[in-house]
């Protein structure tokens, strides 16, 4: 179905899924009826003009004690939930009991559909309660958690997503597990009661074959997951590496409409990210060329498309069609960071203002509905919401969507100038596919949410609407802003979807250069430092050490002040005493010693986010050149050494890793400003590195402090100096430069040799 969980991204390779014949939904007991990190919480009301449900609650459970707005959500279900802990631990082993492991997130539409229909079920609660010790997860506060289990179930199933269900012994190994269930049989689809009344009679007549079975697919997982280099391996070749992921993405790109799949159809800006680095070193060839047009040709149409919010801005999480036209409605913060940085190089690349323009509007969305007053990010919006102040249901995307009437309804003034009786309504609604029966088909509407219900998508473009209506480009689109204005304050006054306010350290990276430094620098010290230490509840894991020490190097580099350098410097070797595995090379995504995960993995997907291990490779390259530190090339060639099986075979499922590989290839330039900090010359060179998209490459300003950190560490800096008074660049390759320049010109001239 169009809006059930979409096949995860982070699918593991063939050779985990062939580990499915070891055991499955389909095996013999039953083949008749089974087929992050780092967080902070805020507690924050997420709108108020809501309907009221203050009522007192029936049930309460423990979940009520704990901070995540996913487990808050469950607090009040009739089911005897815990978080996940000792305390669960413990109990499964006094009394024997099989473990309910249910992990999800709080903006989640299927999460919610299962909580909705089996979670707040009297009869399937009391079955969960009294046979299980049943645990709550939220993926986004225990990614460790989630990615072992599912692991599992994408082993057994040949495919993963949330809500994810599984079943685990009182030691934690998982012997059953599966995504969503409906309440009670659908057709072929066996219900949640159904399936817990076999486990339960699994448990106490065949516990023996259920265990072993599921031991039996953990040892397999331990060795199908291992990642490690061999003795004597060496880096595979970047120029074989990268055509070959070229090709394979060019083999799965949609030509129409753009993207790399039929549907549903996801953002995908690590792909995107990897096409222009690919196009930035194969300019002249006609392969730079095309990765270029598919980039460009997607980012078109996705600004385009209903997935991209016209009112309110920023971007829907994914399309349940292969036209971005309807989709899946929750917005993700790391989906807004990578977009707006995809479209801001796409900007750099093309100086096409389109793209431009819809970098701002994602940033415009962040800040202004996603900020939080310390300075961070909250994580999301649900994709849910109550169509009206007296609803007492939700719909998915009621809050965005519209009908033809509440489109007349606001858009009534005739337009003069245009050709017959128009009204402002008839040019919206020519222009953005608006119907009087709505736009939805019904294939992507499986519940009948949206029926009648019009998703706004660009059919024309201005100067065919403009042409069609007798007006002018500049007078459309002074009335089309005017419109969507009026929308906008409409949609303000609606009942808003749920905003999780939790606020992840790997999550916020992207947005770090966007922001003014003051607000970082007070989020950073007085915030995100404390995740980051063991002083935290939720210690960091691998993605939130990874990701902020990837947006402190861009912090340093946009903002050319050394404290950043110095504590990406700082978390980058507490990265390494954490989580590097000093026998086979890569990083692990949690504490491998943790006694509760019975998986140490490291995560080989570069998915709706880049693998941390593929952030780390680059953040490695580009330290050791602005530290001087050399063990980190070393560390990073070994990192990338370790991933070289799928990097040759199926470098697809890595692209941000070969950019990686790419730039070890090709090496960092050194681009060094020789100039007074607030020197207008020296800005004027700063902003024409800023200008160009260069893949490879480390910027710093030499300021004459010899005594400084930068000097310090890169003694070659006291060899250059700037030139007859004025701000001077140098472009070197381990620090060998070329002749100085101190016009932009000849340096924008020198960069794009």
């Amino acid at each position: 179905l169009p809006h059930q969980p979409p096949p995860n991204t982070s699918h593991r390779p063939e050779a985990l899924r062939a580990l499915s014949i070891l055991i499955s939904f389909s095996t013999d007991m039953f083949c008749d009826c089974f087929r992050s990190s780092g967080v902070i919480f805020f507690s924050m009301a997420s709108g108020s003009n809501g309907p009221d449900r203050s009522k007192t609650p029936k049930h309460t459970n423990r979940l009520s004690k704990e901070k995540s707005s996913y487990l808050l959500q469950h607090a009040h279900n009739p089911v005897d939930w815990y978080p996940w802990g000792q305390e669960a631990f413990d109990k499964a082993k006094s009394e024997d009991k099989p473990i309910f492991l249910s992990v999800g997130y709080s903006t989640c539409h299927w999460c919610h559909v299962m909580e909705r229909e089996s979670f707040e079920d009297e009869e399937i609660g009391k079955i969960l309660s009294k046979n299980f010790v049943c645990i709550k997860v939220d993926r986004e506060e225990r990614p460790d958690v989630d990615k072992v289990y599912m692991t599992f179930v994408q082993a057994t199933s040949g495919g993963g997503g949330w809500p994810m269900s599984v079943w685990l012994t009182p030691d934690l190994r998982p012997f059953i597990g599966g995504t969503y269930f409906p309440p009670r049989d659908s057709g072929r689809r066996p219900g949640l009661k159904t399936v817990l009344l076999r486990i339960i009679e699994q448990w106490q007549s065949n516990r023996e074959t259920l265990e072993s079975s599921g031991e039996r697919v953990l040892e397999a997982l331990r060795k199908g997951t291992e990642i490690s280099a061999s003795p004597g391996e060496t880096l595979p070749s970047s120029p074989d590496v990268a055509n070959r992921c070229y090709q394979q993405l060019a083999h799965s790109y949609e030509e129409e409409y753009g993207g790399f799949r039929e549907a549903p159809k996801f953002p995908s800006p690590v792909n995107l990210m990897f096409l222009m680095s690919f196009w930035a070193v194969n300019r002249a060839s006609s392969e730079g060329a095309e990765a270029l047009r598919m980039v460009l040709h997607t980012l078109r149409m996705m600004a385009l498309g209903g997935i991209h919010d016209h009112v309110a801005q920023g971007f829907h999480r994914y399309s349940t069609d292969s036209s971005w036209h309807v989709p899946h409605f929750e917005k993700m913060l790391y989906d807004q960071g990578q977009l707006a940085v995809a479209y801001i190089t796409a900007y750099q690349v093309s100086g096409e203002c389109l793209l431009a323009d819809v970098a701002r509007d994602v940033l415009l969305y962040v800040s202004r509905d996603l900020s939080d007053k310390s300075g961070g990010f909250y994580s999301a919006e649900d994709a849910d919401s109550f169509p009206t102040v007296e609803s007492t249901e939700k719909r998915e995307g009621a809050f965005c969507v519209w009908t033809a009437g509440e489109i007349r309804e606001l858009l009534p003034d005739i337009v003069k100038g245009a050709t017959g009786a128009i009204t402002q309504a008839n040019i919206f609604m020519h222009h953005y596919g608006v119907k009087e029966q709505g736009n939805v088909d019904p294939a992507q509407d499986p519940h009948g949410e949206l029926q009648g219900q019009n998703v706004l998508i660009v059919r024309y473009s201005v100067e065919l609407t403009a042409a069609h209506f007798g007006i002018s480009v500049d007078r459309l689109s002074e009335l089309l802003s005017d419109a969507r204005a009026k929308l906008a304050e409409v949609r303000r006054a609606r009942p808003p979807p749920h905003l999780d306010t939790k606020m992840l350290a790997s999550w916020n990276e992207s947005e770090f250069v966007f922001v003014e430094e003051q607000k970082i620098l007070t989020f950073s010290t007085n915030v995100l430092y404390n995740v980051l230490s063991s002083a935290s509840p939720i210690a960091g894991f691998l993605d939130d050490y990874a990701f902020v020490v990837c947006g402190l190097l861009d912090l340093f580099e946009a903002t050319q002040r050394v404290h950043w350098l110095q504590w990406a410097e700082e978390l980058q070797l507490r990265q390494d005493q954490l989580f590097w595995d000093s026998q086979g090379s890569g990083y692990f995504c949690s504490d491998p010693s943790d006694p509760t995960l019975l998986l140490a993995l490291k995560q080989d997907q570069d998915g709706a986010e880049p693998s941390a291990n593929s952030v780390s490779a680059m953040n490695l390259l580009r330290l050791s050149h602005l530290t001087g530190r050399q063990d980190w090339i070393q560390r990073s060639q070994q990192l990338l050494t370790a991933f070289s099986d799928k990097l040759i075979k199926v470098p697809v499922a890595l692209p941000d890793m070969v950019r990686s590989v790419m730039a070890q290839h090709y090496t960092l330039k050194q681009i060094v400003i020789c100039g007074q900090p607030d020197a207008e010359d020296t800005a004027s060179l700063i902003s024409c590195v800023n200008s160009l998209f260069l893949p490879h490459k480390v910027l710093m300003l030499a300021d004459g402090n010899t005594e400084g950190f930068l000097y310090q560490r890169l003694p070659v800096l006291s060899t250059l100096v700037a030139q007859e008074g004025k701000a001077t660049a140098y472009v070197c390759e381990n620090f060998a430069c070329a002749l100085p320049v101190t016009c932009p010109q000849e340096l924008r001239r020198l960069l794009l040799e």
